[in-house]
């Protein structure tokens, strides 16, 4: 044959796929755009098997997504030929250049080639099965096709196919942490994607159910109205991944940050006033992934309920509920329309029913259908209130019920602000879940502090639960501390407001409010003096307990917090930040029990030398070192960090030559590092780029500088990309290397300007830097706000040794890619404001 005909289609091909993707970004429908981009692609290969004289004793059907007749502009074309029998060396000959023939025209098939008997074979498989089961034919002998078809239909186990998929969704959910929200999801696999309607169309399939939607609703599993509305979310989520695969080029199911503004515009969506193009795309894609796997929940569990029905008596709970198998089941198939009230009952059931797998799919569906019931006379009325309030005491399951409200659409009309943040994403670089997810992860971690069994993980905090007089306070506190992201100004005083509207509507009194409504407001508070501010100075623990006020208000603050940080991202906690929490909470809770300080100068040396006696050192052998050391070293190191340096230093105290010591930290994470050495103003930059370049995070520095003209450094580091490193292992070659990178003949190694990653790039956090007197008028307060990067201390180190300027402390903050590090600072630079003005213009312009 010729090279005309192949040129011809390949033409075809390619300038009937440009007028298609034309017509899209024009006038979008996705449902024409799919079936169109079929039928062409039918065409050709129909026409190609013509052409290379195919034997029309074969047959060609396309499987697959393209056999239902959709097909994306990056998918692959997945073709089936049939063969009567055994082929012939000319069949063979034949098929292979019509293989070779489809991707010189641009087609890139996935093909087999097998005989009715070899495709029944290899249906075993159960992802040859589900392509086979929505094979279509394109060309070719139409009993063969039709053979295939009755002999595919008489060994198809519904049953055991209906298993396998359910295993495989469990699997493919797995690999997304069963989590639809993540920053960059899969359009086409990740939960709530189209692959899960596409489950539901498989299991109705092997159910006897055909026609999609209208089909499923036909069958009395869904209404009219909810078959039209998950139709129009499929066909959204469709003309996204149309969209997305024109604008890589390439098949692209991933929504990476790349596309997301891009998609947007596209899309025809702009900036509003606090929310950018892309986070509005995404936060519509969010509720409708909620949506669809809502939907995947309630079919296939109605699914499952026609193939494999129970027969077992249902067990009745109470006069409106009943456990059928180990699903709660409403006793009735009316109950929440003569009986609105069900509506939350069912949930405090559930949450009585820890064992229970979740709700019958009639129950499902009703609940379903009745949360629009859910309005503002609802709201209103005293008994629905008392309800839900009942629910957030109940002793267990409260985490899981809500869970479920929030699932099936109940939660955000019982609470419209938690509504309104549904989906909405937080661009800030270290909150990894939507408003509404982190919300509930931070409601989990407070209940997960009631669990006896996991008392270990946060003793403390599992000890103050424990004897807190009314935890759904702090469950209140947790459903409001973040409900007003996303409306401009300050979250935390919107969401107070909101706090006190609900308190007072559900009649709660007035202290109990007033702790809700206090929570709210200071729910950042803790973290931020705990990781910014030297809470080894009294007067920094005498303003925060103040600001505390009393003993109940501290413990439901650190609690708050503890769930709050744990419910950022899995990154973002550590046991660093949990011993400053801890270390904050004693200390305010000393003061405001009005005993004396624990920081008494007197009390810690007395302790600390105890500790060196441990060790058969004399009485006064810390007495070389303390003798050079002013009253602030003892106020911000505790006796057991004295002890260990004055022992590492015992004899050594006018060495000329650098000492390096490291131990694992009384953290309980990372290790704890000790530097001594004759004073010199590149000591820091020196350290922060030995750190910067083995990829270590230095998390806390307290800089101290010795009468003699010492450098008495200590530092607590981490290895935060968490590659495996034990760090016991690993002190000998810190004590080494950072000993030789510190000494004074060798030049100071530089450090290579770290990469944003694709999320910095495409959501920029503003850089800030900003120059104070401390309140204490010892010094300046340096504060950093940027995205994170190797080697940004470094470089901030580098600028303070430029302007002269020497450093007494630092506080290293990174949250997620974010960091607020804070550095107290002294200078004859910064006495003017000229030159605080000239240092914060150096800063900032490392950190852009």
């Amino acid at each position: 044959m010729n090279g005309s005909p192949l040129a011809s289609l390949r033409e075809r091909l390619k300038s009937g796929r440009a007028a298609l993707a034309t017509t899209y970004l024009r006038h979008p429908a996705a449902t024409s755009y799919l079936v169109q981009h079929a039928a062409l692609v039918d065409a050709v290969l129909a026409d190609l098997c013509t052409y290379l004289a195919v034997p029309d004793t074969c047959c060609l059907a396309a499987v697959g997504g393209y056999g239902r007749g959709e097909l994306f502009p990056g998918s692959d074309v997945d073709v089936l030929l049939l063969l009567p029998g055994d082929p012939s060396p000319e069949v063979r000959v034949a098929i292979e250049g019509w293989v070779r023939a489809c991707w010189d025209i641009g087609l890139e098939i996935g093909h087999s080639v097998r005989t009715v008997e070899a495709c029944l074979v290899e249906a075993a498989d159960l992802t040859v099965e589900t392509n086979l089961l929505e094979a279509r034919r394109i060309w070719g002998a139409p009993t063969l096709y039709e053979s295939f078809e009755g002999r595919f239909s008489e060994r198809f186990d519904a049953r055991r196919f209906f298993d396998g998929k359910l295993v495989e969704q469990q699997a493919r959910h797995a690999r997304f942490d069963d989590s639809a929200y993540k920053l960059e999801p899969n359009l086409k696999d990740s939960p709530g994607g189209l692959r899960d309607l596409h489950t539901i169309g498989w299991l109705a399939r092997a159910c006897g159910i055909a026609g999609g939607w209208r089909g499923l609703a036909r069958a009395g599993l869904l209404s009219d109205a909810e078959a039209r509305r998950i139709a129009r979310e499929e066909r959204g989520l469709a003309a996204l991944r149309i969209h997305l695969h024109l604008l890589a080029g390439r098949r692209e199911d991933r929504l990476a940050f790349d596309y997301q503004t891009e998609l947007a515009a596209r899309l025809g969506l702009t900036a509003t006033a606090h929310r950018r193009p892309g986070e509005r795309l995404m936060q519509g894609y969010y509720r409708a992934a909620k949506l669809i796997q809502r939907a995947n929940d309630i079919l296939v569990q109605s699914l499952r309920a026609r193939l494999f029905p129970v027969s077992t008596p249902p067990l009745p709970i109470d006069g409106d509920f009943q456990l059928r198998g180990n699903l709660v089941e409403a006793r009735s198939g009316d109950l929440f329309e003569r009986a609105p009230d069900a509506l939350l009952r069912a949930f405090i059931v559930l949450a009585r029913h820890p064992g229970a797998g979740g709700f019958e799919p009639s129950t499902l569906r009703a609940l379903w259908r009745g949360s629009t019931r859910i309005d503002a006379a609802f709201r209103a009325h005293p008994p629905h209130r008392a309800l839900f309030l009942a629910l957030l005491r109940e002793p267990v399951g409260v985490t899981h019920a809500l869970r479920a409200m929030h699932r099936y659409g109940l939660l955000g009309r019982y609470i419209p602000a938690f509504g309104r943040i549904v989906g909405q994403m937080q661009h800030d670089l270290f909150h990894v879940y939507t408003v509404d997810e982190h919300i509930l992860t931070v409601l989990r971690n407070l209940r997960r502090l009631t669990v006896p069994a996991l008392a270990h993980e946060l003793p403390l905090a599992s000890r103050l639960i424990a004897t807190f007089d009314k935890p759904e306070l702090l469950y209140l506190a947790a459903l409001f501390h973040d409900i007003a992201k996303g409306r401009g100004g300050d979250h935390s005083e919107l969401g107070a407001t909101d706090a006190r509207r609900f308190c007072r509507a559900h009649g709660l009194d007035r202290a109990d409010t007033e702790l809700v409504v206090w929570l709210v407001t200071m729910h950042l508070s803790m973290s931020q003096t705990s990781q910014k501010e030297d809470i080894s100075d009294p007067e920094v623990i005498a303003a925060f307990a103040a600001r505390m006020g009393n003993e109940r208000r501290l413990v439901a603050l650190y609690l708050l917090t503890v769930a709050d940080i744990r419910g950022t991202s899995p990154t973002v906690w550590n046991a660093w930040k949990g011993k400053l929490l801890e270390d904050l909470f004693h200390a305010t809770r000393t003061r405001l029990a009005g005993k004396a300080w624990v920081g008494d100068i007197a009390a810690r040396q007395s302790e600390a030398r105890a500790n060196l006696a441990l060790y058969g050192l004399p009485n006064d052998a810390a007495e070389a070192l303390w003798q050079h050391l002013d009253e602030r070293y003892f106020v911000r190191f505790d006796a057991r960090d004295m002890a260990w340096q004055a022992r590492m230093l015992w004899g050594r105290t006018d060495s000329p030559a650098t000492i390096v010591r490291a131990r694992l930290s009384p953290a309980g994470e990372g290790i704890q590092v000790l530097v001594y050495a004759p004073d010199r103003p590149d000591i820091f930059a020196r350290i922060c780029g030995f750190f910067a370049r083995i990829r270590y995070t230095i998390l806390e520095a307290k800089i101290h500088t010795t009468r003699h003209g010492y450098a008495l450094d200590s530092f607590q580091v981490m290895d935060l990309a968490n590659r495996g490193i034990h760090y016991r292992d690993f002190l000998s070659f810190v004590e080494h290397e950072l000993a030789r990178d510190l000494d004074p003949a060798q030049p100071m190694q530089t450090v290579p300007r770290g990469r944003l990653s694709r999320h910095q790039r495409h959501h920029p956090y503003p850089a800030s830097a900003r120059v104070v007197s401390d309140a204490q008028g010892r010094g300046h307060v340096l504060s950093i706000t940027c995205a994170d990067r190797g080697g940004l201390l470094f470089a901030v180190a580098e600028v303070l040794m430029r302007h002269g300027v020497s450093l007494y402390a630092a506080k290293i903050d990174t949250l997620g890619e974010r960091v607020e590090d804070t550095f107290l600072i002294r200078g004859a630079a910064l006495e003017t404001p000229m030159g605080s003005q000239a240092l914060e213009a150096s800063v900032k312009a490392v950190l852009e």
